[in-house]
């Protein structure tokens, strides 16, 4: 007998998720509750230049209570197309337009409590041409090798889940 949604309920709306309570019956028949927070999907990207480097983004994370060095991330504008996301999230946030973005994977974020489902795109082929950043985003952009990127992830230098699941799908393509 699988799991069974008896019951959802909205607890909170946000600007870019909601908060939903689901009452499940077990497969062994109990009841119990899981709160969820609905997403509708983000982007992840790995710019990588002529050089060799990869662009990453520090941010101010109030959650973390500090900046955070990651690869560049966006939330989808309702039901835009992945890959639509990815190109403006590439520009908006390193100034860089991709002339070359590859899809090479996706990933839930957090299944225990979230839907929110990430693309990780490999951004080449760059060039200058930014987009206005949002306007809660202050960033800066920091140049770093693929070999130092992946050896600062595996020092646990990079403590950033999206960021270290997306060098690991990338791997491939980096150490090329």
């Amino acid at each position: 007998m699988p799991f069974e949604l008896l019951r959802s309920e909205t607890l909170m709306q946000g600007r870019a998720f909601k908060i939903r309570r689901d009452t499940m019956k077990t497969p062994d028949g109990r009841e119990t509750k899981y709160d969820i927070v609905e997403h509708g999907g983000s982007v992840i990207i790995i710019p990588m230049d002529s050089e060799g480097n990869l662009l990453f983004v520090r941010q101010y994370r109030h959650a973390a209570g500090m900046d955070l060095l990651e690869l560049p991330a966006g939330t989808r504008d309702g039901d835009e197309p992945f890959e639509v996301c990815a190109a403006r999230e590439t520009r908006e946030e390193t100034g860089m337009e991709a002339g070359t973005l590859k899809h090479i994977g996706s990933f839930y974020l957090a299944p225990g409590y979230s839907t929110e489902y990430m693309g990780v795109f490999l951004a080449t082929n760059l060039k200058h041409n930014p987009l206005e950043a949002d306007d809660d985003e202050f960033l800066s952009v920091e140049k770093i090798p693929v070999k130092e990127a992946i050896a600062m992830a595996e020092r646990g230098e990079m403590p950033d889940a999206k960021s270290l699941a997306a060098l690991l799908m990338a791997r491939p393509y980096l150490e090329k």
